[in-house]
């Protein structure tokens, strides 16, 4: 069992790390998770529950809502609980919303292309879209639902539609492929990893996530070409690592729950004024001829305050952004005539 000191220690090192330590005169928040009874959406509500920005959660899915609610709803943390199930729920669940985080849909599961997913989740990102666009129109969404490369267009054609779409208000959640690189370049470079920042650019799938090595801090010299390359398909395949780990059992939820908490957090802190907020995002961009793309964003009161651009890149690395451009722009295409035509 854990000794006392040591479970204080995990929890002071937990708030302090990715989430802010004092909600003392902050704004009141309220964070909608749809798809919380999931796989993501669980282990999502939780460290939702854990941080003190939130002041109401409302978890969200087509069933087993409730359970997820009042288990959650138990832990002593300010954020109140509220559990959401069926369509008939969905307003209410949204409403006075200022940030919405979508796990919603199925996993990927062995020998599934996140192309595969398309189909399936297409549909439920556009019903989830239009809701939001209607019950919470100024909300920040945050999309999880893969493939993001094409969920977060249709997403942008569901709120055009509904004359609600504003550019700084809808994000991709591509985090996860951050955390990943910080952990796998950390772990090749051994440096802390609790220090390390490496910006990953692209889109959300294989070769369309391009992590920027190059920039990492702190700069490595230890690492060869041949190293870098390593990294960078082992950040590129770290989804396909889990899910071939997990034998069928289930893709990347817990670390996937993680990321979409971080950039949550980040979310909350820029809508609250907290200053120099920057996390990686697929986002609408003139930072590529692409319409969608992930590079870093400061995060403020309205959602995308900048988008940043690249910087200096090495030749694998331009190498690696020229070879992703013609696989993400087809996702991107395919989100959009599937919003078009549904």
């Amino acid at each position: 069992m854990m000794r006392p000191s040591l479970l204080r220690t995990a929890a002071q090192h937990l708030r302090r790390r990715d989430y802010s330590s004092s909600a003392a005169a902050q704004p009141e928040r309220k964070v909608a998770i749809l798809g919380a009874a999931g796989g993501i959406g669980q282990p999502l509500a939780l460290l939702m529950k854990l941080n003190p920005l939130v002041s109401s959660l409302s978890l969200y899915d087509i069933a087993g809502t409730p359970g997820v609610a009042a288990d959650v709803s138990h832990i002593n943390t300010p954020a109140l609980v509220k559990g959401f199930m069926a369509d008939d729920q969905l307003a209410e669940a949204l409403q006075g919303a200022d940030v919405v985080i979508i796990p919603a849909g199925v996993p990927r599961k062995p020998g599934m292309t996140r192309d595969d997913l398309f189909k399936i989740n297409a549909g439920i990102v556009k019903g989830l879209c239009t809701a939001i666009a209607k019950h919470c129109p100024n909300a920040l969404v945050n999309m999880i639902s893969n493939p993001v490369n094409s969920t977060v267009p249709i997403a942008a054609e569901v709120f055009k539609k509904a004359g609600t779409f504003d550019e700084k208000k809808l994000f991709g959640v591509t985090t996860l492929d951050v955390v990943r690189a910080k952990t796998f370049y950390a772990g090749k470079a051994n440096v802390p990893v609790t220090g390390v920042n490496v910006p990953v650019v692209g889109g959300h799938a294989g070769v369309t996530i391009l992590p920027l090595f190059s920039q990492a801090t702190p700069a490595s010299n230890a690492l060869s070409h041949e190293d870098l390359k390593a990294l960078t398909n082992r950040t590129q395949d770290g989804g396909t690592e889990v899910v071939e780990a997990k034998a069928g059992k289930g893709s990347a939820t817990l670390s996937m729950a993680y990321a979409g908490a971080v950039f949550g957090d980040a979310c909350l802190k820029g809508l609250n004024g907290v200053p120099d907020i920057v996390e990686c995002s697929f986002v609408q961009s003139t930072v590529t001829e692409l319409p969608f793309f992930a590079s870093k964003v400061r995060l403020g009161k309205n959602g995308v305050e900048e988008v940043i651009g690249l910087g200096e890149l090495s030749a694998f690395e331009k190498e690696g952004l020229e070879s992703l451009k013609g696989e993400l722009l087809s996702s991107i295409e395919k989100g959009i005539k599937f919003a078009q035509e549904n």
